[in-house]
């Protein structure tokens, strides 16, 4: 049974001028992630019942696709793009991105397909997005008051901090949480921005996507949320994959 909107989710359907409706697009990611995506599924659905979900797949060999289409079907609501010969997690970002901006969504947020995001969380950043017409980027924050990250070891932990401490002084970037990828975006922003100049394709696109609009003028904001660490499948991030994004950052921070 779908759990009653919090008021903070009741944005998603409700006028804040009469007869204007916000539209909100939530995007998941996914690789061999057959073990969470039903039960994400069900509760991005309970958290923000009106709102639209992309998932945007690459081409899973462990059947994540298959289980969307037969389970979901027959629901409007839900939407999958399938990349053939496609990979990686900034790409499978951009695109669900771009179907936001073609279908006109005045909201686009994007949480992990492994459940280490609570969806229950996504009303927080949609309330803080939808009443405050200044801000374009609501970040849910790891690092600031409130926030947690559970489950990590050390060294993960020990990677994190200084991946955000180096975005922070060496790029500028207005936030202490600049990795997580649970976040909701102003469309018309996203609009205005190169996305197609964006050169990440992998984890670095989270960041690299904050330094543009940072450039631009966006306005960013931090709610905070709790992270807690997969307890099914394996995790996309990779030694080679975090030595990438770190190479990637460090050009970011000698381009200006």
């Amino acid at each position: 049974m779908i759990a009653r909107p919090s008021p903070a989710a009741d944005i998603a359907s409700h006028s804040r001028k009469s007869g204007e409706t916000c539209r909100v697009l939530v995007g998941v990611c996914t690789y061999n992630e057959a073990s969470n995506i039903l039960p994400l599924v069900d509760r991005i659905r309970a958290a923000l019942p009106d709102a639209d979900l992309l998932i945007v797949d690459d081409n899973s060999p462990d059947g994540t696709a298959a289980l969307i289409e037969d389970s979901f079907a027959d629901d409007d609501a839900i939407r999958m793009i399938v990349r053939n010969n496609e990979r990686g997690l900034g790409g499978a970002i951009l695109r669900a991105m771009e179907e936001a901006i073609e279908g006109e969504y005045e909201f686009f947020l994007n949480l992990d397909g492994d459940l280490s995001h609570d969806p229950a969380q996504l009303p927080s950043l949609l309330e803080k997005a939808a009443t405050s017409p200044q801000i374009d980027v609501v970040i849910g924050s790891r690092y600031v008051s409130g926030g947690q990250l559970l489950g990590w070891p050390w060294h993960r932990r020990l990677m994190s901090r200084l991946v955000n401490q180096f975005a922070t002084l060496c790029l500028r970037l207005p936030v202490r949480d600049c990795s997580g990828s649970m976040r909701c975006y102003r469309v018309s922003t996203l609009k205005t921005a190169d996305l197609a100049g964006l050169r990440s394709q992998g984890y670095s696109l989270l960041e690299e996507l904050l330094v543009q609009l940072n450039r631009q003028g966006a306005k960013m904001a931090e709610v905070p949320i709790t992270f807690t660490d997969r307890e099914r499948g394996s995790s996309k991030l990779t030694l080679q994959e975090a030595v990438r994004s770190i190479v990637q950052m460090l050009r970011l921070g000698f381009t200006r």
